[in-house]
């Protein structure tokens, strides 16, 4: 029994907004006071909706409700989803391991490994059945597998915590409104809604395969330089100036001469045993 009440971690999570982020718009402001008054994880909606498979359509059974470790996750999620919402795209502006890292849900195990199984668990197998959001994998042609999901928050969504359709609907005028009144400014023709959700849509696409370059990048560098950092010195020094002398024209090379080429050597060999040493950054 002991043991049972142990296997959660951070019984009572909160939302972190990050440090230094530009102001909300009055609407998600307004709609994160409405999710603190709102007990979303008891909604009358959460009994009365019958879930889905996202991918099928077909109905699913619920069982009971929302265990209270389940329930409590939810209501903070709901509040992070809300602050990085774009309104005239729908899209939640961060990924499932930004939400659960400013939830402080997600764990690190002995062996250094992060889980964010609290979070992506609600959200696929609570969250998206009940049509609450709706969630699109992206293929990630660099890393060759799916980037972290978009989520969508769908109408439903905010009728959970007690903002109508219509309500939704002149948030969404008023600050496509905003939006044309920018570009207007600027000489540039005004955009509709449905050009609005593509242009929101492709900045969260390109932003998410963007972010995973960059982080793939690193890893490949990281593990290099840990394969250099266990060789000889003598042995990666040959290396590295075998792979100098690739990477520079001839005329370079007697440009630099002997002293400049040992030099060079010298700074990559020191930059990559830093790059082995150095922590991993933090990749949301």
């Amino acid at each position: 029994m002991y043991h049972r009440k142990k296997y959660i971690f951070n019984k009572n999570p909160k939302f972190t907004p990050p440090k230094k982020d530009k102001q909300r718009p009055a609407f998600i402001n307004y709609a994160m006071k409405m999710a603190s008054l709102t007990d979303v994880a008891r909604s009358e909606l959460n009994y009365v909706i019958q879930p889905k498979n996202p991918s099928t359509g077909v109905l699913l059974n619920r069982k009971r409700r929302l265990n209270e470790h389940r329930a409590c996750a939810m209501r903070v999620i709901v509040k992070a989803m809300i602050y990085h919402f774009n309104i005239t795209s729908d899209l939640v502006q961060a990924s499932v391991e930004q939400l659960a890292d400013e939830c402080n849900l997600s764990t690190i195990s002995k062996a250094g490994n992060k889980s964010i199984t609290r979070v992506s668990r609600l959200i696929t197998e609570f969250m998206e059945p009940m049509g609450f959001v709706e969630c699109q994998k992206v293929w990630d042609k660099v890393i060759g597998n799916y980037a972290p999901k978009m989520i969508t928050l769908t109408p439903l969504f905010f009728e959970l915590i007690g903002i109508s359709s219509k309500k939704l609907r002149n948030a969404k005028k008023q600050q496509l409104g905003w939006i044309n009144k920018g570009l207007i400014k600027r000489g540039l023709k005004k955009i509709t809604f449905s050009e609005a959700r593509r242009i929101g849509k492709d900045k969260r696409i390109r932003g998410i395969l963007k972010h995973r370059q960059i982080k793939h990048i690193f890893y490949r560098k990281h593990m290099k330089a840990k394969k250099f950092f266990y060789m000889d010195e003598k042995i990666a020094k040959q290396k590295i100036l075998r792979a100098l002398v690739a990477r520079y024209s001839v005329l370079e090379l007697t440009t630099l001469g002997a002293k400049g080429l040992k030099k060079q050597i010298n700074i990559e060999y020191y930059y990559l045993r830093k790059l082995a040493t150095s922590p991993i950054p933090k990749f949301r």
